[in-house]
């Protein structure tokens, strides 16, 4: 079974993270809350995919990012998800591929729609946050 890689960035501010609601007019999984990120194009790296990610959807360049996890799932293909958590970048973050953009407090991951989502932010919680307690 293929699967296809994604990345995801969980951007980090005051103990929030950046989420997207995305376009009402998506194919796939249309105006729900999300760890914003996309397809690691073929040849492509992760950690370019997640560069190029950042780039085209919030206009930011990282400058510190940390691997949380990876995570599969089910849409209308088999995904492997990359999570890394961006804690610094360069750059106005700025919304240009979403419905909207939200920062959702550490304590209100529930606002989130993917449970894996919340998962990933958890454990970037208890890893890097917590030291993994």
């Amino acid at each position: 079974m293929d699967m296809l890689d994604c990345v995801a960035f969980i951007l980090i501010r005051d103990n929030a993270v950046l989420a997207e609601q995305r376009k009402w007019s998506k194919p796939v999984a249309p105006g729900i809350v999300a760890i914003p990120g996309g397809h690691v194009d073929p040849g492509e790296t992760i950690e370019a995919a997640l560069h190029r990610e950042l780039l085209e959807e919030i206009r930011v360049t990282t400058q510190a990012s940390l691997y949380v996890c990876t995570l599969c799932h089910r849409a209308e293909e088999f995904r492997k998800i990359h999570y890394f958590a961006v804690t610094d970048w360069d750059g106005e973050i700025g919304n240009h591929e979403a419905e909207a953009l939200l920062w959702v407090p550490f304590d209100g991951l529930d606002q989130l729609d993917l449970q894996m989502d919340q998962l990933a932010v958890r454990e970037y919680v208890r890893v890097y946050i917590d030291g993994g307690a």
